[in-house]
């Protein structure tokens, strides 16, 4: 593997460390800050500032590296990465801790250049091979980021960030010295009308055998946001877990959803078809969900994670059905689309479980999760609904 790719991949792995890593302290992070006791609201509108601001910023730092390189937005980010750990380590009140956050968000929208940084120095028979590897270094870092995150929160509640501080100005520094431009640099306008995420959603409204999918999708990624929202809090109010059982229970649940989505939708689809595979994914989410509900005790929810995994099969088996609705020419927007979609989910979801935990985690804290699968099975009429009729 060349050395650029090498620091892009590491680029990516922090950017999903930094998302991972703030989980299983950032309960006890706010009460710190904050001294109240119920921070389920706060947590809430911090996880979906920093999606709202990769939403926002994934296609202005697209857009600026098009027109200033990729190298330099790159740079950038990872410095922006570094600072803003620092920040959020020495915060010693919500309101800059809200703007780390914040920044975070913004920072990690990098994940739109690193693509084309990719796109620009492999060749077409090469792409889906790195592609794989941005995906897998991406789940890499999303499962090592709790379980870091867990331990050394419970040595300092803020050398989390210290830690990934220094990874990614470790990180600026490779690139600075290894990371050559990859696109030469344009003297053409940004087009403005490019830059507002909502524009795609537009086309897709426009087209009523879309509307369901779209709607599929934005249900399924609100309901996974309830796990990194309330996990951490309900571990604690349940069973007392410091952030080390966080963090390991987040990245087992991790290592469990990887290898469903990478060994189980084929053989799924060859059985079910894709659209039975979906509907079992939606169904082994929903007994997970309810039984969560229901656990009194901690080794329980290891013991039920091969039954949440299970729902890891849904999503790749619905992106193969989604490609069947539009024709060849359009699948390059329609997959805009749908990451739209599900950015908006990120902002929504967390805001909505969060204020639900808030009204039942003081007689149950495990009604959270009946919540989510209520939202989950809203997705069930709309999947028998689907039509393939191409527009």
């Amino acid at each position: 593997m060349n050395r650029p790719l090498i620091v892009i991949f590491a680029a990516i792995a922090l950017d999903a460390v930094g998302i991972g890593l703030i989980f299983p302290i950032l309960p006890r992070l706010v009460e710190d800050v904050t001294h109240a006791r119920n921070v389920a609201a706060y947590i809430g509108i911090l996880t979906a500032l920093y999606a709202a601001m990769q939403f926002v910023f994934a296609p202005v730092l697209g857009a600026l590296s098009d027109r200033l390189g990729r190298r330099p937005v790159l740079l950038l980010s990872l410095g922006g990465a570094a600072v803003n750990y620092v920040l959020m380590a020495l915060a010693p009140s919500l309101w800059l801790l809200i703007l780390g956050r914040g920044i975070a968000g913004l920072t990690s929208a990098n994940i739109s250049v690193a693509t084309a940084y990719i796109t620009d120095i492999s060749p077409e028979e090469a792409r889906a091979k790195r592609f794989g590897l941005f995906n897998a270094m991406f789940g890499i870092g999303f499962i090592l980021g709790p379980v870091v995150g867990g331990v050394l929160g419970d040595y300092w509640l803020r050398l989390p960030f210290i830690a990934a501080a220094g990874l990614n100005a470790a990180n600026l520094l490779l690139a600075l010295f290894v990371l050559p431009e990859s696109r030469v640099s344009s003297r053409e306008k940004i087009d403005l009308a490019a830059l507002n995420p909502l524009r795609p959603l537009r086309w897709a409204v426009s087209m009523r055998t879309l509307v369901p999918v779209v709607a599929i999708f934005f249900t399924l990624s609100a309901t996974g946001e309830v796990y990194g929202t309330c996990w951490a809090l309900w571990g604690n109010d349940m069973f007392g877990w410091n952030g080390l059982w966080i963090g390991l229970s987040l990245g087992v649940f991790g290592v469990c959803q990887s290898l469903a989505q990478a060994f189980l939708p084929g053989p799924a689809v060859r059985l079910l078809g894709e659209r039975g595979a979906v509907l079992t994914g939606i169904a082994g989410a929903c007994v997970a969900l309810v039984a969560m509900a229901f656990v009194t005790q901690g080794w329980m929810v290891f013991a039920m994670m091969p039954i949440v995994a299970l729902s890891g099969i849904g999503t790749p088996a619905l992106q193969s059905l989604a490609t069947r609705l539009v024709d060849e020419s359009r699948q390059g927007q329609f997959q805009g689309v749908l990451a739209s979609a599900m950015s908006m989910a990120s902002i929504v979801g967390p805001l909505v479980f969060s204020s639900f935990y808030f009204i039942v985690r003081a007689r149950w804290p495990g009604a959270v999760w009946l919540s989510a699968m209520a939202v989950n099975a809203l997705a069930v009429p709309l999947v028998l609904s689907l039509r393939f009729s191409r527009e």
